[in-house]
């Protein structure tokens, strides 16, 4: 799941400053000295704040004021302070009050303890963790692989299969906690990255429902509610929603004009480098089941100025479908349209432009397909499959 959705996630809505109070953030990493400085970065709106320390002893302090709701930050070591390089890093939570980062040797693995956003996050990472470390023995598994095992399908499969367990585990783990922990600030971020992995609104809204008052007072929390009337409306069998965009030559193509076909809307760019990881599989299905009423509309969401790479990336992957953009990045009238905040991301639609089936990835887009084209073989010789 990480490897192939969260390479490619928009920016979560910003929370606001209000009721500002003190914060610190400090603490002993190593024993690093000039020129090594720590950084830290964190948005306002959608304005990156950035300060940096020299380190001494490993030793830094950053002080400034937050608002009541914490900032998700970074923190970034770099041993020869010549800028921002997340090489060594660690995610935390700027919030009201003292806020310590200890490590004896990698920013990476330091311990962060500060207010309860802080513990909460903390709590929320343990119970990753081990889901985490599967992660990383089965890339490392698919990395090891020989020639001739990345030629077997059946080894592929069985790297799909094992994929999917994991991903099914942290799906589980998120929902998990946010069940458990509807005060918690963690739980409205965790919700967005489950809205962005493409859980569906019937397991979203009660999710969303089960936050707390105060969670839901936040502009984030006000945000995500607003735009749970998008995620019903590309639910599970809805009818999807319509849109006309340019293609890759100006012309004006309607989803509509393809009804009457099987149609997966697709979702990707050319910047995205799990989108272009997944297009042989998107190709693959394409080639099989092009002539068994069957396309795709390929939504891209590259930017103003990235036109030739878009049509360059079709052109390099081989991507025959129908293309459109509007060239709009995250601010797509498609993907706000489908609620889409992480990518590759795709929609499969039945002739009457009902959502079949959404998230389709790896051997799963072709599979879907073959069970839908079977039964419609099966149905058509009086049986059924």
């Amino acid at each position: 799941m990480k490897k192939i959705i969260l390479a490619a996630i928009s920016l979560l809505p910003f929370f606001s400053l209000a009721q500002d109070a003190p914060y610190v953030v400090h603490g002993k990493v190593g024993s690093f000295n000039a020129p090594a400085k720590m950084y830290i970065i964190y948005w306002i709106k959608e304005n990156a704040v950035k300060d940096s320390v020299v380190l001494d002893n490993g030793q830094f302090e950053f002080k400034g004021v937050v608002g009541k709701v914490p900032l998700n930050a970074y923190l970034v070591l770099n041993e020869k302070g010549d800028g921002l390089k997340y090489q060594d890093y660690k995610s935390f939570y700027i919030e009201q009050g003292d806020i310590k980062v200890n490590s004896n040797d990698k920013l990476a693995n330091a311990n962060v303890d500060g207010p309860k956003t802080n513990q909460d996050n903390a709590r929320y990472n343990a119970l990753i963790k081990p889901i985490d470390d599967e992660q990383e023995a089965h890339d490392a598994k698919e990395k090891a692989a020989t020639d001739e095992q990345k030629k077997s399908e059946v080894f592929l499969r069985q790297l799909a299969a094992e994929q999917n367990a994991i991903d099914a585990k942290e799906l589980a783990a998120i929902k998990q906690f946010i069940q458990q922990n509807p005060g918690s600030f963690i739980s409205l971020n965790a919700l967005e990255m489950y809205s962005a992995y493409g859980a569906d609104y019937a397991d979203i809204a009660p999710l969303y429902d089960n936050l707390t008052a105060e969670i839901k007072q936040t502009d984030a929390a006000k945000s995500f509610g607003e735009r749970l009337p998008k995620l019903k409306a590309v639910a599970l069998g809805q009818q999807a929603p319509l849109f006309t965009e340019a293609d890759t030559a100006g012309k004006m193509i309607s989803l509509e004009s393809l009804r009457g076909k099987y149609v997966l809307v697709d979702f990707w760019a050319s910047w995205c480098g799990p989108c272009r990881h997944e297009n042989p599989n998107v190709v693959k299905a394409y080639s099989k089941y092009k002539d068994k009423n069957f396309t795709i509309i390929g939504v891209s969401l590259d930017q103003p100025t990235g036109k030739q790479k878009w049509l360059n990336a079709i052109h390099n992957d081989h991507l025959t479908w129908t293309q459109v953009s509007d060239l709009q990045f995250w601010k797509s009238k498609e993907a706000e349209l489908y609620a889409v905040r992480g990518i590759p991301a795709n929609f499969l639609l039945d002739p009457s432009g009902k959502i079949i089936a959404k998230s389709l990835h790896g051997f799963d887009l072709e599979d879907k397909l073959a069970e839908i084209f079977g039964k419609s073989t099966a149905a058509g010789n009086g049986g059924s499959k």
